[in-house]
């Protein structure tokens, strides 16, 4: 029996993977299923592994690479996503598989294959999986981060360079590029999305309204039960709260 973990922010999309686990009539437990990066790491430090893990690349408050950077994980992940892009080629290597959404029992069915082709060899080999370099390496795009950015002005278009950028933030749905001189541009792209495409030792995803680059950090204050306060320049228009559990993964960032 494989003791399978979920971590999916989608009910449609579990629903489906439920069901074609079932239609598989695969020897498999689901034995939880996880929404969010907060919720994820608990989960893992204070349960027994589970054999294998479902990932959803895009959770309710993040991307589930920050998983990696608070809990060693060991156990073969299969990443699930919308997003076809080059760099997902990286998972199909050492342990690591991807499905597109909409998932299909085929690629299901080969993924799982793998699995026990990956169980085998490493009950033979007496060795654990290591996906961190692998995560890292496919968070930093092999450095093909975006150096401007094509942002609309009424009527015109704006390129925007990626160094004049204070930060990203959603407001009332919306998400708006404020500039270092406190110019607001509406963007298209989800704050998920737009993460992908920065470099990760200048930018740092504060929560989920604020994406913060390093160089508009004024001060960062300690803040109530373990929390941080961060101070943009320009100022922010509400308060940057970093959550006590990802303190000091912020505070490594810093000083990195």
């Amino acid at each position: 029996m494989i003791k399978v973990l979920i971590i999916e922010d989608e009910a449609p999309a579990f629903r489906r993977l439920q069901k074609i686990i079932d239609d598989l009539n695969l020897d498999i437990e689901i034995i939880d299923v996880i929404d969010s990066v907060e919720d994820s790491v608990k989960w893992l430090n204070n349960h027994e592994r589970p054999d294998l893990i479902f990932m959803d690349i895009q959770l309710s408050d993040g991307l589930s690479f920050e998983i990696f950077d608070r809990v060693k994980i060991t156990k073969p992940v299969i990443f699930t996503t919308a997003f076809d892009d080059y760099m997902l080629k990286a998972f199909k290597v050492n342990s690591i598989d991807y499905l597109l959404k909409p998932i299909k029992i085929e690629d299901l069915r080969q993924s799982i294959n793998k699995y026990y082709e990956l169980h085998t060899a490493r009950n033979n080999a007496s060795h654990t999986v290591d996906i961190s370099d692998l995560v890292k390496q496919i968070r930093l795009g092999e450095g093909n981060y975006k150096s401007r950015f094509l942002v609309k002005l009424r009527d015109k278009l704006v390129s925007v360079e990626v160094d004049n950028i204070a930060c990203f933030r959603t407001h009332l749905g919306v998400v708006q590029m404020v500039t270092k001189q406190n110019k607001k541009y509406i963007m298209d792209s989800p704050l998920d999305e737009i993460m992908l495409q920065l470099d990760p030792s200048k930018f740092f995803r504060a929560n989920r309204q604020y994406i913060v680059n390093f160089h508009a950090i004024e001060a960062t204050h300690k803040y109530h039960k373990g929390k941080l306060l961060v101070e943009l320049k320009p100022r922010a228009e509400e308060a940057i709260v970093i959550s006590a559990e990802k303190s000091s993964e912020f505070k490594r960032w810093l000083g990195d």
